[in-house]
């Protein structure tokens, strides 16, 4: 369990267990978090993905507040994954793959910086795993520029219930938004075809 999901007052009784063991917790921001949640929970090892806000100022925010922009918050997710089947450098690099990392306080069609990129570590090999990532990224020319925030995770606050898996409670809403935004289009041109 990580800091973040211990100040936000998960107890480590409420995280999901698995039958191969203990799970852990990472914090995500790209834009949108019914995508980025979308994108994680696909992923093998993943237990699932929550809905939040992170890296702001205000305790207890709601949708309201952070989408305004005046709090200081990103949408965010928190990952619970286990770390029998899926590394923390794994996640670090499906996260890449799911944003794009050269637009700053936006992503795709959605702007401010209630939508900016972060990877959130909670402890100093999480930091590490995450700056060389973003290292080599920059050293594969696949991108010029970074604006993902790298930073300490804080309070994690779970966003509203409607908000919670959103891709499977609204399918087709969801679909729309999300070719709407471009977003799919988008990462294809920066990291190609999957």
């Amino acid at each position: 369990l990580s800091m973040a999901a211990i100040s936000s007052g998960a107890l480590a009784a409420d995280a999901p267990s698995t039958k191969q063991g203990k799970t852990t917790t990472a914090i995500f921001a790209g834009g949108c978090f019914w995508c980025i949640e979308a994108d994680f929970e696909k992923l093998p090892g993943v237990i699932g993905a929550e809905s939040g806000y992170t890296a702001g100022r205000v305790a207890n925010p709601s949708y309201e507040m952070v989408s305004s922009g005046g709090t200081g918050h990103t949408e965010a997710v928190r990952v619970t994954y286990d770390p029998g089947k899926v590394s923390y450098s794994q996640l670090v690099e499906h996260f890449w793959r799911t944003i794009d990392p050269t637009a700053k306080d936006q992503q795709f069609c959605d702007h401010g910086t209630q939508y900016r990129s972060g990877i959130y570590w909670s402890n100093d090999s999480e930091k590490k795993i995450a700056e060389a990532s973003r290292e080599a990224l920059l050293k594969s020319g696949k991108v010029k520029q970074v604006h993902t925030e790298i930073i300490a995770a804080t309070t994690f606050y779970p966003a509203e219930e409607y908000h919670q898996d959103y891709y499977k409670k609204n399918p087709l809403r969801y679909a729309y938004y999300r070719k709407g935004c471009r977003r799919d289009a988008r990462l294809e041109e920066i990291w190609g075809a999957k």
